[in-house]
């Protein structure tokens, strides 16, 4: 019988989605550049892992050291693209390569050392990608509004991935000089296929969210989470935004634009991203996302109740890229799905006549 490593399980698992990662940023999704190396790369790892490990190849562990610099620092750019307003990367960026160059060459000068720069590597932007996580999902004002979310809950998995990754190496490290190594091989084996299943998980989570088209979302997102009002106040500056905010939302539909993001909110507005998230925050007691969504379920409502529109097209109307989160949001705010909201507001309107 063919023994198959799990990894290559894994690595055909990410193949598919990144493929169809791919295809859907063909149609038009675009902006999951970077997402869609950084699955590249994982799913070249898993390849190398199984080899390694499932067949005692032993030739490729250079490549898979290289490989293991490049991963935090690609992921740090990741999601870093996404919390800034002008996406892109910058010649000043090429230093983030620094890690990868350095394994290249301990791996011919002391190869001791590669092990203590991988996990250095992996705690720093591990730890960079938890500290950028503290501003909230408006922190990723690049991403779409419909899907911040989940980038969000993405970015996180992948911080504390990085640093679990790190502290089982230490622990092999550990069993190497006490135990003889005996657990060794296993523990890498199983350790390492599950971080670049749960990284390629993140991985493909954002890049879903970035060129998501009219597909499902994927099982398992998470009811929006709810954000408490800030301390302070709201000064007179953020009632300000709040009011030509609903001015806009208002007059113009802004929330009809399904890729709607906080970053373009921010330009219409001539603010920065942040003081606009603040403002939101301080005087609705919200996140932008929720807000927003909020303001697309109202519009719904108003579809449901004096047109005969099927409830998808309702949800695509009002500004909602998939069906799924439209049932989910308008649960939230009104206690129910919108075909038992039509089917009572009907029954009302007929008992009042």
């Amino acid at each position: 019988m063919i023994f198959v490593p799990l990894s290559f399980l894994v690595s055909l698992y990410l193949l598919v989605f990144l493929v169809r990662l791919a295809w859907q940023g063909r149609g038009g999704g675009g902006g999951n550049g970077l997402f869609l190396l950084l699955l590249s790369v994982h799913i070249v790892q898993s390849l190398l892992v199984g080899l390694r490990w499932g067949y005692g190849v032993t030739a490729i562990l250079p490549l898979l050291s290289t490989l293991a610099g490049l991963v935090p620092p690609l992921s740090w750019l990741a999601f870093r693209d996404l919390a800034q307003e002008r996406r892109g990367l910058t010649w000043r960026d090429a230093i983030h390569l620094l890690p990868m160059l350095l394994v290249l060459v301990l791996l011919f000068v002391w190869r001791s050392g590669v092990d203590i720069v991988i996990v250095a590597t992996f705690v720093g932007y591990g730890g960079a990608l938890l500290w950028l996580s503290r501003l909230g999902p408006d922190g990723l004002v690049a991403s779409r509004l419909d899907g911040s979310l989940r980038s969000w809950r993405a970015l996180q998995l992948t911080g504390v991935v990085l640093v679990g990754s790190a502290v089982v190496d230490v622990l092999i490290s550990l069993d190497m000089l006490v135990g003889g190594g005996r657990h060794s091989p296993a523990v890498v084996s199983v350790a390492t296929t599950i971080v670049l299943l749960l990284l390629g998980i993140a991985a493909v989570a954002v890049g879903q969210v970035e060129s998501e088209d009219d597909e499902e979302e994927a099982a398992g997102s998470a009811t929006a989470a709810v954000v408490a009002p800030e301390s302070t106040g709201p000064s007179d500056e953020d009632q300000r935004l709040a009011a030509e905010l609903d001015r806009l939302m208002a007059e113009r539909r802004l929330y009809a634009d399904a890729g709607l993001n906080l970053s373009r909110l921010a330009r219409r507005l001539g603010s920065p991203a942040r003081a606009v998230s603040h403002a939101v925050n301080r005087v609705h007691g919200m996140s932008v996302s929720q807000y927003v969504n909020e303001r697309r379920v109202a519009d719904a409502c108003r579809l449901l109740s004096a047109t005969d529109m099927p409830v998808t097209r309702v949800a695509y109307e009002a500004g909602f890229m998939t069906k799924s989160n439209f049932n989910r949001e308008f649960l939230r705010v009104t206690g129910m799905n919108p075909s038992d909201w039509r089917k009572e507001k009907a029954s009302g309107q007929m008992t009042s006549v």
